[in-house]
């Protein structure tokens, strides 16, 4: 067994290579950021011997850089780097050595604004936006980065490490690979959270290689040794490729520093070959395998609206949906074809067809729900209201939220409609949005866009709701552009095993029948999922709105026909 000793004796032996090509590393200070207005920070940029500006080059960024790029320090990142290079153990990679941001006091007796717990242990896209946007086109302005992911690498140590791994979590389509050393996946702000979430969410395409000791820190977020074994075993668990160095260390850089030059080798081993979701090895276990063919991936149905939402099936299994800004409905048919079948629909944003074959619509602009008959010929159903979504039972019967009257209406088949839901008056659910059946029409699930549930509410013969309950339990995201933290549930299906597919901001979340969270499937884009509707051949294809588009994927499950009540099977408690 190699000791630290000798593993430290390696690494300087690494660095002291005088016939290795030196890059350079130069330095400059970022004041100009957005996303974190007000901060200044050090910025280094190491650029290799063999870089020539003829090709694109790799990146890898460092956060905390300074310690990273020092030539006094543990690591000598530029060092290693120049002997890895030239030996092909890695592409040429350009490395990005950057500090957390510090707000400067406006005077000498006041405190600086310390941004480095803000932005390294908080979750959310934030840091990842950061370097997206500000940071890689700035070094861009000087050097040819190569904007491929798969070209792309995170690290850090500590916060620095969680930081890294979220950046890539959030934008796996900006980078693919991380490397954290002795990282914060505690609950600093909530990074103890990604321990259940990666074992949830849909795989995506990452390399991570963990690091830490058995006597790293032990304090009131959780303890380091434990949260990152957790990681580790959850990253296995899901199908990534994944490495784990466990050590006896502190919270030190002592271990990592050690075997810094071997994690680099690993990290872009194999390198040109792209890094693929779920090809790890142990992802067979992931219970989101049970719903996903991974023969599939979502594919674009059709683009360049204003507003996609509502999804509806027909008898054939065709897709309609809205364009709400254009008040449009349009018509997608088993060869994929996308026609309009109605313009100037009053900004209507839910459809679902009836057993009587109607289309039916929430015209959220008039203040209306119609319906149209095969032929096109309109009939209202209701009037005075703003509907938003709507549900269709078997016998004719309709259910619609109304948002910003905090209301669920029903419409008997006589066309007698009455509240059957007050959000203020009858319980916390603020924003009911979609809404749906049960496939045996049992029970109406309304999800409410401000929380974390989706209700789910006992139909009485007449049509009333009682026994309303939180049922649902989703995940939230950490952060969001606008307003509170919240889930975000929209739009809604079903498949015939009675598990509900919920479009949130983290994606579509898939909960089995006693409410439980089970699994998420990643947004098809960077848009929030707005609906969603099993439609196409044997209905096993899953239709997304998002956006401006409309997207499509096979999947294991097939769905139903709302206007088919089908029994369910009794899920497992």
């Amino acid at each position: 067994m190699k000791t630290l000793a000798f593993l430290l004796t390696a690494a300087t032996t690494l660095c002291a290579q005088p016939y290795t090509p030196k890059g350079q590393l130069t330095k400059s200070v970022w004041a100009k950021s957005k996303i974190f207005p007000g901060t200044t920070r050090d910025v280094q940029v190491y650029v290799p011997a063999q870089y020539d500006g003829a090709k694109a080059a790799c990146v890898m960024i460092f956060q905390d850089g300074n310690g990273f790029a020092s030539a006094q320090g543990p690591w000598h990142v530029p060092a290693v780097m120049d002997t890895l290079i030239e030996q092909g153990a890695m592409p040429v990679t350009i490395a990005i050595f950057i500090e957390p941001g510090v707000r400067p006091a406006a005077g000498a007796d006041q405190m600086a604004r310390y941004n480095r717990s803000y932005e390294y242990d908080g979750l959310g896209d934030r840091y990842a936006r950061f370097l997206i946007e500000e940071i890689l086109p700035e070094v861009g302005k000087q050097y040819r980065l190569s904007s491929d992911p798969n070209d792309r690498a995170l690290a850090g140590s500590s916060s620095g490490g969680i930081a890294s791994f979220t950046a890539a979590w959030e934008r796996p389509d900006a980078f693919h690979r991380v490397m954290s050393f002795i990282g914060s996946y505690t609950n600093l702000r909530g990074g103890d959270s990604y321990i259940d979430l990666i074992r949830k969410m849909e795989p995506k395409p990452l390399r991570v290689f963990l690091q830490d000791g058995s006597a790293d820190q032990n304090i009131y977020s959780g303890w380091w040794w434990l949260a990152n074994q957790g990681m580790a075993k959850s990253l296995e668990y899901a199908g990534y490729d994944v490495k784990f160095e466990p050590g006896v260390e502190g919270h030190n850089s002592k271990h990592g520093a050690a075997i810094f030059a071997d994690a680099m080798r690993w990290l872009w081993r194999d390198y040109p070959r792209a890094i693929e979701a779920g090809k790890g090895g142990a992802g067979q276990r992931h219970y989101i395998t049970e719903f996903l063919d991974p023969a599939h991936d979502w594919e674009v149905a059709g683009e360049g609206y204003q507003f996609a939402e509502g999804p509806a099936v027909d008898r054939e299994g065709n897709v309609y949906f809205c364009d709400a800004g254009a008040s449009r409905i349009y018509k997608v048919d088993g060869a994929g074809k996308v026609t309009v079948f109605k313009e100037n629909t009053g900004g209507a944003t839910g459809l679902m067809f009836g057993g009587d074959g109607r289309l039916y619509a929430a015209e959220n602009q008039r203040k209306r729900v119609v319906a149209y008959a095969p032929d096109g010929k309109l009939s209202v159903i209701a009037t005075g209201v703003t509907p938003n979504d709507l549900a269709v039972t078997s016998k004719g019967e309709v259910y619609f939220t109304d948002t910003p009257a905090q209301r669920v209406y029903h419409v008997d088949a006589k066309g007698a409609r009455r509240v059957v839901f007050q959000g203020g008056a009858d319980g916390n659910l603020l924003m009911p949005n979609g809404v749906r059946l049960t496939p045996d029409e049992a029970l109406l699930v309304v999800a409410d866009t401000t929380g974390r549930t989706a209700w789910s509410f006992h139909i009485e013969a007449d049509g009333s709701l009682v026994d309303g309950q939180p049922f649902y339990h989703l995940q939230l995201p950490d952060d969001v552009a606008q307003g509170p933290v919240r889930s975000g549930a929209d739009g809604m299906t079903f498949d015939d095993q009675g598990h509900l597919y919920v479009a949130t901001k983290l994606g579509i979340q898939i909960c089995d029948q006693p409410g439980r969270t089970v699994g998420i499937i990643r947004r098809p884009g960077t848009a929030d999922v707005s609906n969603v509707v099993f439609a196409g051949a044997g209905l096993q294809t899953l239709y997304a709105t998002a956006g401006d588009k409309i997207y499509r994927r096979i999947l294991r499950r097939k769905g139903v026909f709302p206007w088919a009540p089908v029994r369910l099977p009794k899920p497992g408690l």
